[in-house]
């Protein structure tokens, strides 16, 4: 898909900002920064057609030690963060993923690493679970069903069978057991151009589904709304639903999401050192508040603190129905 305007016509009709507007809740502006998102580059083992970073085994986008190195020195700087939350691709294989980990442990940061499970199978991951869990990574971890079939659709042949692999691997160091706090939540994101059931009973499902069939525990299931942006937009456009998806996320805007959008109190970096307001915004070079700003600009994240928040017609993902962050629903 293009970053061109033409590629958001179909949210622009209706305005997510004018819809704001008309609502009395614009404008969308930012609070304190309490998660620095770092997407450290498009290169993934695997290429799953719902992916709205458009990453595979081809990809060549990487952050290098100079941009790692800045980061952690802006986290330094910066108290309002808690939260570092590592993002890809498939974060793991880029060279300054276990730097940007032990750094941020050392200043005392939850880490989140977004993982899609088949990468902790690959040559030269073989002791990445282990690495995860000694530094107490909480691993969000995608599973978008607990069947085969549908899984291998969306993501590739052979993927849940691996991805049960690795979940088991995780499960054997402690990761997803009761009263644990090594921290697995799944992630679930629809097969096509449909909205996330409810959360709690598809999480209900999973729990018992994956209990029962494969003896794996987890903590929390978090259900995510797929967003047109790049490869999943493309495939709507080949199906002939992009515009009707784009109606179904405006109809079922909800108002009640706002308030706890991510990007309220996130900042999302790309592997290049520049600021977003979110990943999907990263996707789509819209700058952070619509001005562009790197990693070497900014002394300390408290900085944005009340800056507006770009927004297009993407954002209508986020506030559809129960809303949909990189938290699971809002609702």
């Amino acid at each position: 898909m293009s970053n061109d305007p033409e590629s958001l016509e179909p949210f622009e009709a209706c305005g997510f900002g004018e819809l704001l507007d008309r609502r009395g809740i614009a404008p969308l502006t930012r609070h304190p920064t309490s998660t620095l998102q770092i997407n450290v580059g498009w290169r993934c083992d695997l290429a799953c057609t719902h992916c709205h970073v458009e990453a595979g085994p081809k990809r060549s986008e990487t952050m290098d030690r100079k941009t790692a190195d800045r980061i952690l020195a802006l986290l330094r700087a910066s108290p309002s963060v808690t939260t570092v939350d590592l993002t890809g691709g498939a974060p793991e294989l880029n060279p300054q993923f276990r730097q940007l980990v032990t750094g941020a442990r050392a200043l005392g940061l939850q880490l989140i690493d977004r993982c899609n499970l088949t990468v902790l199978l690959e040559p030269g991951q073989e002791d990445t679970a282990e690495f995860l869990a000694e530094h107490r990574v909480r691993v969000v971890a995608s599973l978008p069903c607990y069947g085969a079939a549908a899984v291998d659709e969306q993501r590739g042949r052979g993927v849940f069978e691996r991805s049960i692999e690795a979940l088991h691997r995780l499960g054997r160091l402690g990761y997803g057991r009761p009263g644990s706090p090594l921290t697995l939540d799944l992630v679930y994101n629809p097969p096509g151009a449909t909205l996330p059931p409810p959360q709690a009973e598809l999480e209900a499902s999973y729990r018992l589904e994956l209990r029962e069939r494969f003896g794996i525990e987890f903590h929390h299931l978090l259900a995510i709304t797929n967003m047109p942006i790049r490869r999943f937009a493309r495939q709507l456009e080949r199906e002939g639903k992009a515009a009707a998806y784009s109606a179904l996320l405006i109809a079922h805007f909800n108002p009640e999401t706002v308030y706890g959008l991510m990007c309220r109190s996130l900042v999302s970096v790309g592997y290049d050192g520049r600021l977003h307001d979110c990943d999907f915004n990263q996707m789509l070079d819209l700058p952070l508040g619509g001005k562009a700003r790197t990693i070497w600009e900014v002394a300390d994240l408290a900085e944005l603190e009340g800056d507006p928040i770009a927004t297009a017609g993407h954002c209508f993902g986020c506030t559809a129905g129960a809303g949909s962050s990189c938290g699971g629903s809002l609702r």
